[in-house]
């Protein structure tokens, strides 16, 4: 890995400054050839239109068939006219979807899950627009949804991560708000539904701490026709409690003792997280989606490109 392929973003809040210099770190995405001739198309985008490089098969020829395309070799040797198929180079627009609710503003290594979020979706949004893709996306928090149209220039992603930036730094100011009645991740994905009908590349960036039943059939619904990434977003305090001992923690206006002797309780905890990212999973695998957990403490850009296939 190279330095910049290390490089994260620190703390409790991002600026927009450091989101627009992310373009620079590279994202070595892999490409899946099983992947790129399923159901959904291209597993890479390509700017020019009209018929693919990539061949495909050789069948009878059919009325209104290219002419140009006709297999010569085959057509002599069966003694009927063949014709070489080729598979399409698809545009698919992308949609990034990045979750800045209150769960999200929590941290205890590096940076908050907000920030690494954040993080997250600039090298997508980047990598994708650098790509020659067109790039739009939405974000979300306790009360709004910020929806963003796909475009194929860099003013669009410069202008949805100004909103990234907002919402972010708009956290800060909800430490007192009273929670939120009902998780939004369900009402999210369904508007996702009627935005991206086929054809989309859509990346989730979310700790999922809403993710319920409804979310679930509602991810299905988005899958059926859309290529879906999931990214967990997750810290280290969440997956494990930190060693048995006597802890101060407070929220900045309350003071409680931690005590994690309790070994019961240690490993429900344990267990609590472990069967949540398993439900992620099981999703996932139900509707041919990616999965990737991303910790605060690791480096978005190193994880993506180990874990995200095209």
């Amino acid at each position: 890995m190279t330095e910049s392929m290390h490089r994260l973003l620190r703390g409790a809040f991002v600026n927009i400054a450091d989101l627009i210099a992310l373009r620079a770190v590279p994202l070595p995405i892999r490409t899946n050839n099983a992947t790129a001739n399923g159901p959904h198309g291209g597993g890479r985008l390509s700017r020019q239109r009209g018929r693919g490089v990539d061949f495909a098969e050789v069948r009878l020829y059919q009325p209104g068939d290219d002419v140009r395309s006709i297999d010569w070799r085959v057509t002599a040797r069966k003694a009927r006219p063949h014709t070489k198929i080729y598979r399409e180079e698809r545009e698919r627009p992308t949609l990034i979807v990045v979750d800045q609710c209150r769960s999200m503003f929590f941290g205890s290594k590096v940076r908050l899950k907000s920030v690494a979020a954040a993080e997250c979706a600039a090298l997508l949004a980047w990598h994708a627009v650098d790509s020659g893709d067109r790039v739009g996306g939405l974000v979300f928090d306790d009360t709004t949804e910020y929806p963003f149209k796909p475009f194929r220039n860099a003013r669009a992603v410069v202008r949805f991560l100004n909103q990234v930036e907002r919402s972010n730094r708009a956290l800060g100011d909800l430490v007192e708000a009273p929670a939120p009645s009902e998780p939004r991740l369900s009402g999210v994905i369904e508007h996702l539904v009627r935005v991206a009908r086929n054809g989309y590349r859509v990346y989730l960036i979310s700790d999922f701490a809403g993710f319920t039943p409804q979310a679930e059939q509602q991810l299905r619904r988005l899958a059926r026709h859309n290529s879906v990434v999931m990214v967990q977003i997750s810290d280290p305090l969440e997956q494990d409690l930190p060693p048995p001992d006597r802890y101060t923690v407070t929220d900045g206006r309350v003071r409680s003792v931690l005590m994690t002797d309790d070994a019961v309780a240690r490993t429900r905890y344990h267990d609590a997280f472990a069967a949540m990212t398993r439900t992620l999973e099981s999703a996932c695998l139900a509707t041919h989606s990616q999965f990737i957990t991303l910790s605060t403490n690791e480096a978005a850009a190193a994880r993506l490109g180990e874990r995200l296939v095209h």
